[in-house]
C-alpha cells in the first residue's frame, strides 16, 4: 500500500522475482484487498490519502482473517515517536525511507521466517490438551475455537467443511487462508488433526474397542482411521494404547 507510484514501482520491481505481489495505492484500497485476499505480509507506507498506515494497521491487527498478516510500514518520519506509534498499532516491522532493496528483503525473509515457526508452534499445540494452550493472542483464540467447534461434531463424519466455515463466520476461502497462514493445514487435515488428538485421549483411557474409538471421532471407516492416526503420532491405535 504506497500512494507514490514511483515506489509502488520500485518495490515491485524488487519483489515480484521472489514474491507475488499486488498493489493498492491508499489504505482504504489497501484495507479492501487485504480482506479479499489474505496476503501472507503487507508493506505499507504510512502516510496515504483516504486512510493512514496506522489507521490500516490497526483495522487488519483487529480483524480475525487478517489479524495473523506480518505488516512493514513504510516512513519518511525517522523519530522514535513515529517509529513507537507505528509499533503500537501492531506493526511488526518499521522501515525508514528512502531505504535500501536488500533491507527491505531482509526483514521480509525475517518475517515470513519468523511466521513458518509460528505455523510450527501452533501445529504443536494442536496435539495438547487444552488446559495446556495458553490464550496469548487473537491467532491463538481463534485455534482455541475453531478446535471447539470440530469437537462439538467429533463424531459426526458427516461434517463439513462449508459447515466449519460457517461456524466461523468465514467463507470457506478465507477459512482455508487462515489456517494455511497460521498453522499451513488445510480446513481438512485440521479437522481430522482434532480428531486424532480425541482418540488419542480415549486410547489411553482403554474404555472402548479401537473400532469403537473410530467411529466415536468421525472416523467411518478403521482402516482409515489407523492409517491417519500412524501418521500423526508415528504408530498403530493398538501400539499407542498398548504403551499408554
Amino acid at each position: 500500500m504506497e500512494d507514490n507510484e514511483d515506489v509502488r514501482n520500485y518495490i515491485r520491481q524488487h519483489l515480484e522475482a521472489t514474491y507475488l505481489v499486488d498493489e493498492a495505492e491508499n489504505g482504504k484500497l489497501g484495507v479492501d484487498s487485504a480482506l479479499n485476499n489474505i496476503p501472507d505480509l503487507i508493506i505499507s507506507d504510512v502516510m496515504m490519502p483516504n486512510m493512514d498506515g496506522y489507521e490500516l494497521c490497526r483495522i487488519l491487527k483487529n480483524n480475525i482473517k487478517t489479524s495473523h498478516i506480518p505488516i512493514i510500514l513504510l516512513t519518511a518520519k525517522a523519530s522514535d515517536e513515529y517509529k513507537i506509534e507505528g509499533l503500537e498499532t501492531g506493526a511488526d516491522d518499521y522501515l525508514i525511507k528512502p531505504f535500501n532493496s536488500e533491507e527491505l528483503l531482509v526483514r521480509i525473509k525475517n518475517l515470513v521466517n519468523l511466521r513458518q515457526k509460528l505455523q510450527e508452534k501452533y501445529r504443536r499445540d494442536l496435539l495438547l490438551e487444552p488446559t495446556e494452550v495458553t490464550v496469548e493472542s487473537m491467532e491463538n483464540e481463534f485455534l482455541r475455537h475453531a478446535s471447539e467447534i470440530v469437537e462439538q461434531h467429533l463424531s459426526d463424519p458427516e461434517f463439513s467443511i462449508e459447515q466449519f466455515a460457517k461456524s466461523l463466520f468465514m467463507t470457506r476461502a478465507n477459512l482455508h487462508r487462515k489456517l494455511r497462514a497460521l498453522t499451513d493445514l488445510s480446513p481438512s487435515q485440521f479437522t481430522r488433526s482434532i480428531r486424532l488428538k480425541r482418540a488419542a485421549q480415549l486410547l489411553k483411557q482403554h474404555s472402548a474397542t479401537i473400532t469403537e474409538i473410530a467411529f466415536d471421532v468421525g472416523f467411518s471407516s478403521s482402516a482409515y482411521f489407523t492409517k491417519c492416526f500412524k501418521e500423526q503420532y508415528g504408530l498403530t491405535p493398538h501400539q499407542y494404547q498398548n504403551i499408554s
